[in-house]
């Protein structure tokens, strides 16, 4: 349908994956799912239930009328009340019985807790997997000296490799909050209209403890540890505060990666993949313009802002419960993680396609690494007989020296030959550019690279080795 909006996220962006557990499909199978559960558990704690009932609701259970509850909700303008009707039309004999002593929020917000969940879960696997690639990365560029930026201003080398373990370790901090998230998810369960159970209570002859066992069997029969113990109507709009939170961790991990892949392919140092027929630019046809980075820092903005919706709504909620909430977390959950998904899409693609060119890295790296190399010369020179203070009175003039020709004239960086010239250090050009090793001014970088990917990076994958293996496509 060309004559109405259509959104990025699911034409662009979202991988059918992510799509599928914001469907429609899985939110309406997953309520009738809910009623299934309420109807056995109210069966199991004495209710007048039949197999039969419970039979005639699982035989429909993936059959969804949505054209019968369509026609309703115009008639009724409520959601839930049009599906338990369209259901009933369905299972005539379990008519009566679904949604027994239930408030909307049964199926509305144990199913959204239940659809975060499988939408972290597949965050997940994708953050996994990312960090499967950048290791391997990581690992065969460990020893590749590179110029470290500070300010963006040359500074002390680094690794290629040693500089892909600090896009990890952003990583693995989300990972973390991502299974911590997981880990103390809950259902909402079955708390009535103010969260009191008071309609429970009377369905089970004001038997307290039956109540509480509702909550327990139906949190077992949906795959939960257990429900919240207190809740208004809803629960806690904290919680998709907290699970955006996490996705909005992941959002600042991209995008500061995004933004050093720019700027290292704006030094032709490292690249994205660029595909053999691919456009860099309408107009200048020579370009090779980082547009999967670019569309990672686009996305990030937009779930990192994103995340204050639920902030917003968890805090101005209304005693048991306003309805302001609803519209609002019916884009911004969604659209959150639609994004995320496209996201994390990208970032394996990217980092599977990286593209090194080292000597360029190393020409960058030499025409710098005289500055760096300065104390040690001034070391090798006072060891042969040289005055400390003087070396380096005349290091810092030969350096200004230095790099004005290169600033103002555009010419190579003469430091070398300047001090080589230079009677007061004794030192000859060859000793001089014996001295130019990059890999004896990169520190520990290289252990500091096989030590991390051994010790906190190789366990994560080890435990989580049966989810690695994604490979991403994207569609634009």
């Amino acid at each position: 349908m060309n004559d109405r909006y259509q959104s990025p996220l699911s034409e662009r962006y979202a991988s059918k994956e992510m799509q599928f557990i914001f469907s429609p499909d899985m939110k309406f199978r997953t309520w009738r799912k809910l009623w299934i559960a309420l109807a056995e558990t109210e069966q199991e704690l004495g209710l007048g239930i039949t197999d039969e009932q419970i039979a005639e609701l699982k035989a429909a259970a993936d059959d969804i009328n949505y054209d019968v509850a369509k026609e309703r909700e115009k008639q009724v303008r409520h959601d839930v009340m049009s599906h338990v009707y369209a259901y009933g039309q369905q299972c005539p004999k379990a008519k009566g019985i679904i949604h027994l002593g239930a408030t909307s929020c049964y199926v509305g917000d144990n199913t959204d807790v239940i659809i975060m969940r499988e939408a972290l879960r597949l965050v997940r696997k994708k953050l996994v997997n990312v960090i499967g690639e950048l290791a391997s990365f990581a690992m065969k560029y460990k020893d590749l000296p590179t110029l470290g930026f500070t300010h963006f201003q040359p500074a002390q080398p680094t690794t290629v490799g040693k500089r892909a373990t600090l896009w990890i370790q952003d990583l693995l901090m989300d990972l973390d909050d991502t299974d911590y998230i997981l880990s103390r998810l809950k259902l909402l369960g079955s708390k009535g209209t103010t969260g009191t159970q008071a309609s429970f209570l009377e369905l089970f002859d004001g038997d307290d403890a039956k109540c509480e066992e509702a909550d327990r069997r139906i949190a077992k029969k949906m795959g939960f540890e257990a429900c919240y113990p207190v809740s208004g109507q809803t629960y806690s709009r904290k919680l998709d505060s907290r699970v955006l939170n996490v996705l909005g961790g992941i959002a600042q991990s991209a995008h500061k990666f995004s933004n050093d892949i720019r700027l290292l392919q704006h030094l032709k140092e490292i690249e994205e993949p660029f595909e053999k027929n691919q456009i860099g630019s309408s107009a200048m046809a020579y370009k090779r313009n980082p547009m999967r980075s670019e569309r990672i820092a686009s996305l990030s903005r937009y779930v990192m802002v994103d995340v204050l919706n639920p902030a917003i709504t968890a805090a101005t909620q209304w005693f048991e419960r306003t309805l302001d909430d609803s519209a609002n977390k019916r884009l911004s959950v969604p659209e959150a993680f639609l994004t995320i998904d496209g996201i994390l899409d990208l970032y394996m693609n990217v980092v599977d396609g990286l593209v090194v060119y080292p000597k360029v890295i190393e020409q960058h790296l030499m025409n710098e690494l005289p500055f760096m190399a300065t104390e040690n010369i001034m070391m090798d020179a006072v060891k042969m007989g040289g005055d400390r203070q003087e070396l380096h009175e005349r290091i810092r003039v030969h350096s200004m020296a230095a790099g004005r020709v290169v600033k103002e004239e555009g010419k190579p960086n003469d430091l070398l030959s300047r001090i080589a010239g230079d009677p007061a250090f004794g030192m000859t050009m060859e000793q001089l550019k014996a001295l130019m090793k990059p890999e004896d001014f990169v520190g520990r970088a290289p252990r500091q690279v096989e030590n991390f990917i051994k010790n906190d990076v190789e366990p994560v994958l080890e435990a989580n080795k049966d989810i690695l293996g994604m490979k991403a496509t994207i569609t634009v």
